[in-house]
């Protein structure tokens, strides 16, 4: 089954194509990478796909509906979750608390409710958070919970934001850049949390600068360049691929490059 869909997706600014025609086809199941250059497209089609950008051409289809042009809690309602490449913690918050507010879509009571202390509310509050105290035992933050968020380690924020993400129950996962900054073995750990998320039937997106994290985990990796396809295909292919090579460190660097994706 093909989960998302684009088709000759676009998006300009200043008179500048920062996605030019871009066409994907993601089964579900798949960790599928998109990799590039700085500046090569690959927030910005993450931002279109989850409705932060609106495209100028083109169409986007999650689990066959049509949802172009549909917000970013519209496309949360239909299961599509994300990460930011930036962190997005509410560090005055416990970790619980952080992780809760990923599950907003499953919210059934509204404010007067809360004002009036309905015993709804009360349901509500203990199921979402056993939800968030589930997603954070997946990440291996449980034991956390209670911290400010402030408090924690990098990595272990990568890890919170991610868990924050998987509340929500996505069909779809959008993960940017979730190993950005982390050392080797928080790496690894991300490496494991991924592939246990896919596991459990999420299919996962992944805009990623470590070539070796991509490589090892990834069924498709697609490459922009200039904000257009430059290669899609397996690891293998891509890897293999002079022109990817090139635009990463150019003619003269094609051992680096090779070096680089190992």
């Amino acid at each position: 089954m093909i989960i998302l869909q684009t088709d000759r997706l676009s998006v300009a600014f200043g008179g500048v194509r920062a996605i030019d025609g871009v066409n994907l086809a993601i089964e579900s199941g798949q960790v599928y990478s998109v990799i590039g250059p700085n500046g090569s497209g690959k927030t910005t089609l993450f931002n279109l796909v989850s409705g932060i950008y609106t495209p100028d051409d083109g169409s986007i289809r999650l689990a066959g509906e049509m949802v172009t042009g549909l917000t970013p809690d519209q496309l949360a309602r239909r299961g599509l979750s994300r990460t930011f490449q930036n962190l997005q913690i509410f560090s005055r918050m416990s970790v619980l608390e952080n992780v809760m507010v990923g599950r907003h879509r499953h919210e059934r009571t509204g404010i007067f409710a809360d004002l009036l202390h309905w015993p709804s509310v009360a349901r509500q509050n203990e199921a979402t958070s056993k939800a968030a105290l589930a997603a954070l035992a997946r990440v291996g933050l449980a034991d956390s919970a209670g911290r400010p968020a402030g408090s924690l380690a990098y990595g272990a924020l990568k890890r919170l934001e991610i868990a924050r993400a998987v509340a929500s129950d996505p069909t779809l996962l959008l993960l940017d850049e979730p190993a950005a900054g982390c050392n080797p073995v928080e790496t690894e750990e991300i490496d494991g949390l991924i592939r246990s998320i896919v596991r459990d039937g999420i299919t996962v997106v992944l805009v990623e600068h470590d070539m070796r994290l991509v490589m090892n985990i990834s069924d498709r990796v697609h490459v922009l360049a200039n904000g257009r396809t430059l290669a899609e295909g397996t690891p293998e292919q891509v890897r293999s691929d002079a022109a990817v090579v090139e635009a990463y460190l150019g003619v003269h660097g094609s051992q680096e490059a090779v070096c680089a994706f190992d």
